[in-house]
Order: structure tokens, then C-alpha cells, then sequence
């Protein structure tokens, strides 16, 4: 099962032509799965997303914990790279509460390694598998919306937990990579899949989501 972008409709759109008017239709994206519902982000999640940059173990490997002023400028830098180029992580919520559990998504600031597909939620549901749920659906964006050919995922060697993510996604780990600045001296691992190789597994991705 691929969930399509609700508000997605032309054809062969890629990010290739950054002229802004092309990316207008996706800034009402909304990606939902069974549990949870991705749409693109805004300063209505700030409190939230605060109290998430606000933990130190949730935060340890995504720039660390961070003041709300830093938050702030990081949800303004996700909304600005919609408008600009036409995708950013997605602000996640649970389906049932409404409530505001992470961000996930397509990321690629300039000086990236890549074209990755990132993740992060809230410390109150880890174990749950919304991260990996979330992250399916990102994927499929990535192929189908962006037309992305290839995909990573930067993780720290330390980073236990998304490595195993990660593997879940059928990712494999392509070894060392380099961030950019501020981020140059950060130890980082590429892993990655085809988008080929995304489509060849995603159906038994989703199968194991729903059941």
C-alpha cells in the first residue's frame, strides 16, 4: 500500500526548476497513514516542537538541545525550504489526539551529502513505531512526488536507534560521509537505498504497518 500526497495532483514534477510557483500545490500536502497525519509545518507547532528540542536525549543527535529562539529560526528555515524548493520535513501528528509527535521528511540544505530522507519524534513515543511509519511515507514522497533516484540517511555511528530504523527501511550502511559546516566535525554514517529498491519493498513495508 503507498500513500499518495492528498494535494498532489501534476505529473513529473521534480526539483529541478526551483521557480516557486512550481512547488505552490505542495504547500497544502497532506500524507495520511493509519496512524498518523504529515503535513507541512508552521509556527503553530512551536510549543510543541520546543519542548522536543528541549530534551536532550531526544535532541543528542539532531544539533542538540536548543533554546526556543534556535527553534524558532529551525521550523521558519523548514517553512522557508517549502516555499523555496519545494519540500522540507513534514510536522507529524497522531492521528487520534492531534497532537504534534516529530518531524519527518525529505531534507537537503545546501552542502548536504544527499538527498535524505530524515526523522525525529517525541521522546513519549518512541518504541510505538511512528517513526518507521512516518518515514515510509516520506520515502514514497521522496520517489513519487519528488522523483528522487536515490536516498540517504544521515546517522551518527552512536545513533543506535535510527540505525535499526534505518535497516528497517532496507537501507544499507554506505560508510562515512561529511556534513557541512556547523556540522563538519560531527561523525556521520550514509546510509542509503535506490529508489528502485524503495519500490521493489515498500508494498511489504506498508503490509507490516496495517496489520
Amino acid at each position: 500500500m503507498s500513500i499518495k500526497p492528498i494535494a498532489f495532483t501534476p505529473s513529473n514534477v521534480t526539483t529541478s526548476n526551483f521557480a516557486p510557483s512550481n512547488f505552490e500545490h505542495r504547500l497544502d500536502t497532506v500524507i495520511e497513514t493509519p496512524r498518523l497525519v504529515l503535513r507541512t509545518p508552521s509556527l503553530a507547532e512551536f510549543e510543541p516542537w520546543c519542548a522536543y528540542m528541549a530534551d536532550e536525549e531526544a535532541a543528542r543527535f539532531i544539533g542538540k538541545a536548543q533554546p526556543p529562539a534556535a527553534v524558532w529560526r529551525g521550523i521558519c528555515t523548514m517553512i522557508g525550504s517549502w516555499q523555496a524548493v519545494g519540500f522540507a520535513m513534514f510536522s507529524v501528528f497522531e492521528k487520534d489526539t492531534g497532537r504534534w509527535v516529530g518531524r519527518i521528511g525529505p531534507w537537503s540544505p545546501h552542502g548536504w551529502p544527499g538527498l535524505e530522507v530524515g526523522w525525529g519524534v517525541i521522546r513519549d513515543v518512541w518504541g510505538k513505531g511512528y517513526a518507521l511509519e512516518g518515514a515510509i511515507a516520506a520515502m514514497d514522497f521522496a520517489v513519487d512526488v519528488l522523483g528522487w533516484q536515490d536516498i540517504i540517511h544521515a546517522i551518527h555511528p552512536e545513533n543506535i536507534n535510527s540505525q535499526k530504523l534505518a535497516m528497517r527501511l532496507g537501507s544499507v550502511n554506505r560508510g562515512p560521509g561529511k556534513m557541512p559546516p556547523p556540522f563538519e566535525n560531527e561523525p556521520t554514517n550514509l546510509w542509503g537505498q535506490t529508489a528502485g529498491e524503495w519500490r521493489a519493498r515498500r508494498s511489504d513495508m506498508w503490509e507490516r504497518v496495517i496489520r
